[in-house]
């Protein structure tokens, strides 16, 4: 690990303006940064420790949300009596992420923050676009299994690792930040995270020095809420394909609610809302399933190893649906 400053701010503007150096990284948490920092995968040059901020509290909103701080812990947040009661889906794929010890020190913050666990990004003697622009992607033509079929590019396949994060889009989530000039912002999730395309290691719209302070939940949805991945073993294994869903049927057995996102599929949390419009206000037999899944798949683009993730993701839609339909789950 290279020599780093470090530093303890007290406040959010203190600790913004404690990281204007472009090469500096917060730090709470420390389950992925501290990894990448002992591979040097990332040198930052100053660590600004923002544990001592008051931002560990989850609060109603007017419109009968949640605000949850930052630093509130993966585990906190899973174990919240008003997350389970109200959005049980993203207990459930909080739990569904890492062992108990991690997620009791990875924060909610953080965890939107993670880096892929693309072996060749991992690899600092390998060629990465997103470790080192321009240098490549080996991946496209080698070790690929658990990489991205969407959102892909030439320039990376890169999968994204949150469970988290899948519920969060789902929920349609907002984060809010403080800039390092000391303004304040609201982020939609939707917007939060950008796709590879030729610019791979550009992974979301935060500026440098801008740090997440609080991510705010709309009023709950009605519905059953599951969050089912699919990994190589039971636990403790990031997903080969995982689904975030809120699906509500009417008196008629159609599906009134139809809620989505993906996790291990995509180079960010992946939720295509054409797909939910074409299920609802259907009664979801096999051909619209089977239709839903072509126009979610779309795109898709296997790249050798992790072509068997095309057909897993439409078993695994396909028996979302079907659990709902028949009034199983939350």
């Amino acid at each position: 690990m290279k020599r780093f400053e470090y530093i303890r701010a007290l406040e959010p503007q203190q600790a913004v303006m404690f990281a204007t150096p472009k090469d500096a990284s917060f730090i709470a948490g420390g389950t992925n940064l501290l990894d990448l920092m002992k591979l040097e995968v990332e040198t930052p040059t100053k660590l600004v420790d923002v544990t001592r901020l008051e931002l560990t509290q989850v609060e109603d909103t007017e419109d009968g949300g949640l605000r949850i701080g930052t630093l509130v812990s993966n585990s906190d947040l899973a174990a919240h009596p008003k997350v389970i009661a109200h959005y049980p889906v993203l207990s459930r794929a909080i739990l569904a992420g890492a062992t108990g010890q991690l997620r009791n020190k990875a924060t909610t913050g953080g965890n939107f923050l993670q880096r892929t666990r693309c072996y060749y990004f991992y690899q600092t003697d390998s060629a990465c676009n997103k470790r080192n622009p321009g240098s490549g992607c080996p991946a496209i033509n080698g070790e690929n299994r658990t990489l991205a079929i969407l959102g892909t590019s030439d320039s990376c396949i890169a999968q994204h690792p949150s469970d988290m994060a899948v519920a969060m889009r789902l929920l349609d989530a907002t984060i809010e930040t403080v800039k390092a000039d000391g303004s304040t912002r609201k982020i939609d999730v939707k917007d939060f995270y950008c796709l590879p395309k030729d610019t791979p290691h550009i992974e979301n719209v935060l500026e440098s020095g801008e740090l997440i302070t609080h991510v705010v939940l709309p009023a709950p949805i009605k519905g059953m809420h599951t969050y089912d991945k699919v990994r190589d073993r039971a636990s403790y294994a990031f997903a080969l394909v995982s689904c975030a869903a809120v699906v509500d049927t009417d008196d008629d057995g159609n599906l009134a609610t139809v809620r989505l996102a993906f996790g291990g599929i995509g180079t960010q949390p992946w939720r295509n809302e054409d797909v939910e419009a074409l299920l609802t206000s259907t009664d979801g037999n096999d051909d619209i399933i089977a239709q839903a899944a072509d126009l979610l798949l779309k795109n898709a683009k296997g790249s050798g190893q992790n072509d068997f993730k095309i057909p897993l993701t439409r078993r695994l839609l396909k028996q979302v649906i079907g659990r709902a339909l028949a009034g199983e789950g939350a």
